[in-house]
């Protein structure tokens, strides 16, 4: 079994590629900001800086590296994060926005045995 820190539904990955197609590569990030909330920010490659004292790099979701700053994943890493979509406009500087669609992440706690099978990697 390879448990995955982050992962998409399949909206989620249709959206994923739409926006590739439009924009060329991306990257997400979990955000933890004051105009957010906690949510999933689609970004051009590059467009945000992350840095290895401030982010972690917790996956990829439909070939998109995902990243989440430290401080956040304090709070996140005993789940396993669900990236989803809804309708709707979230107020994000994120690259969805313009197509009436918002990612929202979903969480899962991780069971015993993906638990130990992630601190073994």
């Amino acid at each position: 079994m390879t448990v995955k820190r982050v992962i998409a539904t399949d909206a989620a990955l249709a959206l994923i590629e739409k926006l590739k197609k439009q924009h060329g590569q991306l990257m997400f990030h979990q955000s933890g900001g004051c105009c957010d909330g906690s949510a999933a920010n689609c970004y051009l490659a590059g467009e945000l800086q992350v840095s290895a004292q401030r982010d972690i790099q917790l996956g990829e979701i439909g070939g998109v590296l995902f990243y989440m700053s430290r401080s956040q994943y304090a709070y996140w890493q005993h789940t396993q994060l669900i990236i989803d979509i809804t309708e709707g406009y979230g107020g994000t500087f994120s690259l969805e926005g313009p197509e009436g669609l918002v990612f929202i992440t979903r969480s899962r706690l991780f069971t015993d045995a993906e638990w130990s099978e992630l601190n073994d990697q």
